[in-house]
């Protein structure tokens, strides 16, 4: 009995320090699963914002795409008119239904008048016509020029539309 009576104490201590430890494990655990549900909650906030955030910059990808799509058909056009131009004008050049002709200076004239006088003052400015090979030269350059303003005026505009 007198044994008894020191283990009875000891295993009750034991119980009380067993019982302890489940609390605190219980305890712990809740905290655990409190801070797991809440780091999952936060997760799922960052992944909304960036999910967000990536639908936000693919709408505004889109747009711009758009608006570049929409300047490269504008450019487009622009080139294609000033091509029709340039033919109708080389059509033109090559029926002889126009020739071109340069303003000359007065002191390259050196008194010889332009065209037969029938009567009366000339005072329109003195132009010499050029020969049609030298005309469809011009004609291409100033073709090649105006493609190239058109490209340049493109260029602007997608660089203007990245800037922004």
């Amino acid at each position: 009995m007198k044994r008894l009576r020191g283990v009875l104490p000891m295993a009750l201590l034991l119980l009380v320090a067993a019982l302890t430890w489940q609390v605190q494990a219980w305890r712990y655990s809740a905290q655990l699963a409190q801070q797991a549900r809440a780091h999952a909650q936060e997760r799922q906030q960052l992944a909304e914002a960036l999910a967000s955030q990536a639908l936000g910059e693919r709408q505004q990808r889109r747009a711009l795409e758009q608006q570049i799509q929409a300047n490269d058909q504008s450019h487009y056009q622009e080139l294609l008119d000033a091509q029709q131009t340039q033919a109708r004008l080389r059509d033109r050049l090559a029926t002889a239904d126009l020739r071109l002709s340069v303003l000359l200076g007065a002191d390259a004239v050196s008194g010889v008048p332009a065209a037969p006088a029938t009567g009366g003052l000339d005072h329109d400015p003195v132009r010499a016509r050029l020969e049609p090979a030298h005309a469809r030269r011009i004609i291409a350059i100033t073709d090649r020029g105006d493609r190239g303003l058109i490209a340049l005026r493109a260029c602007q505009a997608y660089v203007r539309a990245l800037q922004r």
